[in-house]
């Protein structure tokens, strides 16, 4: 009798333990923190859902693989906030939410605010955490919420985003990210405390899209990867496994070291393989050695400091390096700058100079007490860049330039052999060669002067070279190939050099102008390939000035939404710059004419123009800034969709660059131009508001000023402080006071009032206060949409 009371005990004592592990969480119910037997199970036992720690007092609400060896974590409901491990519980409350609260009560986390009809909670074979109502619709899931990780069947679409952990061994966001940007093309991004910038596809923000086998042509931003291992991307990036094929539990993980990979399960070890990732040289990720800090690419990536600068933290070198001197403007003597080959550092460019002697390089740095080093590279002219801030350093031995970083006069004399410093460094007796080692004897110290002899002939031929290619090039007979001494010979796609002859057959000597404005003039033409073109005559611009920074900065630029540059001309005293022809003309003859725009158009060419801001803004490598925004520097194409034109007044800038003289165009033309304050990218976005208001309008708001009862203020102060006081006011009908009345109330109400708040927060005249272009973007395609 004895015996069954005891077994009957142990059975209930089981059950009580397994219905403890539930596939379910019902309305009005909770899990404990306390209990580690309290989770959710998927139907078939591959994902479970419940409390999870690191072994400490912390714990988050989370879901991980139930097979795999460290029970990897694929989603956090509380990554950057953990609870504690005592009185802490998850509950499923009767209003139709599941609420997190920590030992004190405090809410940490929950799934709506709002009350909902879900009762039910499951966790589905695929990991995802679902809540249902009686009908079985789905009311909120993990899935619409992803932390780092991306699992089979599940989207990554414009609205969400995976963020890596900080570190490994950590839940809390970090600063890589995957997402869409403002041009639909799925991309990694460092998004860190002090600069943000893309770097894949490719480390170079200016990548041509195409050439990484995307496309910039699709209105949609989704991607997600099947159970065979097969991703897809609606910009048509795609990629297999190298395990391609049927039950095999993957994951889409971006990792703390900021690298995509996709991982595949072993079930029956538990561990993980990667099947693909997306960058081979770590060196190529942003941030991964902090400010000041080199990556040296080895076996696997090393983070250094240059000479004169230490680490901020031993232990953790992604906080990069410190210098261990002060850069001063008063004492410039005291400098010099040390070399540091195959190296560069990303962006932060002060100026772009070329061509320019090595000497004149390093005075432009040296004069600069913002500048900290400069980077010269010697192809097929001196290109100099003085840079502000050193960022993403990187060292390979491809690189064609060398990075001369401004250290004290005394660091420089003992840097000697040790160009660059890491805590794992050894002092080793370093001999310098000159040339390849087969020029020295046996003991590698003796030098064979006969080497050099050769050498020195082999460089006079060089130099008798180039004389006489200097002679033909100057002779006129082949007057293409005086173009290729500018350097853009690099330029991709059909970017070339033309000549003046070639450009005055295509334009039957400047017959037909289509435009004109302060830096030239605009013709029509036709080239040899039957491609219409429009070459503009660039007027007084110097060889080291406007021409080549338009050459420079818009042959690399490919954007939809920008108008492209087909090649140019430099020959004696004419500066021509070619670019593809858009058939309906400027914005301001379509805008402001009889035949005027409908709403539809207006508010596709208001996106259209954000996309292709937001594209110079935050994709170029160096930020461009156009400087002169507005209708007639908008051109529309046979669809009708904005192409942004005439970048005469642009210039390469970092985020803190200045200009020396006003530009632009009086109306378009922001408030800090007059107050001789650092010019950004804010110019564009205050001018960027001004056309958005024109559109909306339907008539000038740019005009210099109308006469007031007491003073004159301009059209466009008055529109706002108009608008803003009807908006105030919650005016019903302030939108039809505000529209154009051409269009006799056929609008969207509801896109024309989210267009006119936009184009107010453009023109406020603190800059602060204005978006970023990429918002304005996302504002207006989820306006779109709905």
């Amino acid at each position: 009798m004895m015996m069954k009371a005891f077994l009957l005990l142990l059975l209930c004592s089981f059950t009580a333990s397994k219905n403890k592990t539930r596939d379910r969480l019902q309305r009005g119910s909770s899990i404990s923190v306390e209990d580690d037997s309290q989770v959710i199970t998927s139907p078939d036992n591959s994902f479970t859902c419940g409390f999870y720690s690191f072994q400490t007092n912390a714990f988050w609400f989370a879901i991980w693989l139930t097979n795999s060896k460290d029970r990897t974590v694929v989603w956090t409901a509380n990554r950057n906030t953990p609870v504690n491990w005592h009185g802490s519980k998850l509950t499923f409350e009767t209003k139709g939410a599941m609420v997190l609260t920590d030992v004190d009560g405090t809410i940490v986390w929950q799934t709506d605010a709002t009350p909902t009809d879900a009762n039910i909670a499951v966790l589905l074979n695929t990991g995802n955490l679902v809540l249902k109502n009686q009908k079985g619709q789905i009311i909120w899931q993990s899935f619409d919420f992803p932390t780092d990780t991306l699992l089979p069947s599940q989207t990554l679409t414009k609205s969400k985003s995976l963020i890596s952990a900080s570190k490994r061994g950590s839940f809390a966001s970090g600063y890589f990210g995957l997402s869409f940007n403002s041009i639909n093309v799925l991309t990694l991004i460092y998004d860190g405390l002090e600069i943000s910038n893309v770097y894949w596809p490719s480390p170079d923000p200016r990548f041509d899209a195409f050439a990484f086998g995307r496309t910039l042509y699709n209105s949609s931003r989704i991607a997600s990867f099947d159970d065979l291992g097969v991703f897809n991307s609606s910009d048509q990036m795609t990629f297999t496994a190298t395990d391609m094929g049927p039950g095999i539990k993957r994951r889409l993980t971006i990792d703390h070291d900021g690298n995509l990979r996709l991982y595949s399960l072993n079930e029956s070890t538990g561990s993980w393989s990667i099947s693909w990732q997306a960058i081979s040289q770590p060196c190529n990720i942003h941030g991964i050695c902090g400010r000041n800090g080199i990556c040296i690419q080895k076996d696997k990536p090393e983070c250094s400091c240059p000479p004169g600068y230490e680490f901020n933290n031993p232990v953790d070198l992604s906080q990069g390096c410190k210098p261990t001197f002060n850069i001063t403007c008063e004492a410039s003597s005291k400098f010099d700058f040390l070399p540091l080959p195959y190296t560069d550092y990303y962006s932060f460019d002060l100026n772009f100079s070329s061509p320019v002697s090595f000497q004149s390089c390093r005075n432009i740095c040296l004069a600069d007490c913002r500048c900290q080093a400069f980077s010269y590279r010697l192809t097929g002219e001196g290109v100099c860049f003085a840079k502000s801030a050193l960022f993403n350093g990187y060292q390979y031995p491809n690189i064609l330039g060398t990075i001369y970083i401004k250290v004290l006069l005394d660091i420089k004399a003992s840097a000697s052999s040790r160009i660059l410093t890491s805590p794992n460094a050894t002092c080793t007796n370093v001999i310098s060669m000159l040339g390849s080692p087969s020029m020295y004897d046996s003991t590698g110290t003796k030098f064979h002067w006969v080497y050099l002899y050769s050498f020195a002939l082999a460089i006079g031929v060089v130099e008798v070279i180039v004389i006489l290619s200097w002679c033909w090039l100057f002779s006129g007979k082949k007057q293409v190939a005086s173009q290729l001494r500018d350097g853009y010979r690099i330029m991709s796609g059909q970017f070339r050099g033309f000549s003046y002859r070639e450009l005055v057959r295509a334009t039957q000597n400047f017959k037909t102008e289509i435009g004109r404005g302060g830096s030239g003039v605009v013709y029509k033409g036709i080239l040899e390939d039957e491609r219409v073109v429009a070459v503009k005559r660039l007027g007084d611009v110097s060889e080291g000035g406007e021409f080549l920074a338009e050459v420079s900065t818009i042959g690399k630029i490919n954007h939809m939404n920008v108008v492209r540059m087909w090649g140019f001309c430099s020959q004696k005293q004419s500066k021509l710059l070619v670019y593809e022809y858009v058939e309906n003309l400027s914005l301001d003859k379509r805008l402001f004419s009889s035949n005027f725009l409908n709403w539809k158009e207006r508010f596709e060419v208001a996106i259209g123009i954000a996309k292709g801001l937001a594209y110079l803004h935050h994709e170029c490598l160096e930020w461009v800034i156009h400087c002169d925004v507005k209708p007639e520097n908008i051109f529309l194409d046979s669809a009708l969709q904005p192409k942004i034109a005439d970048f005469g007044l642009a210039k390469l800038s970092g985020q803190n660059s200045t200009f020396t003289r006003m530009r632009g165009t009086r109306g378009y033309m922001a408030p800090e131009w007059a107050h001789n304050v650092p010019i950004t990218v804010k110019v564009d976005v205050y001018s960027y508001g001004v056309v958005v208001l024109e559109l909306a309008k339907g008539s000038r708001l740019s005009n210099v000023s109308v006469q007031g009862t007491e003073e004159e203020e301009s059209e466009l102060m008055r529109f706002v402080k108009v608008t803003k006081e009807s908006i105030q006011k919650h005016e019903v009908s302030w939108i039809e006071e505000v529209m154009d009345p051409r269009l006799e109330g056929m609008f969207s109400r509801k896109q024309a009032a989210k267009l006119v708040e936009i184009g107010l927060s453009c023109v406020e005249e603190d800059r602060n206060k204005r978006p970023a272009m990429d918002s304005v973007v996302q504002v207006l395609i989820e306006c779109e949409s709905e």
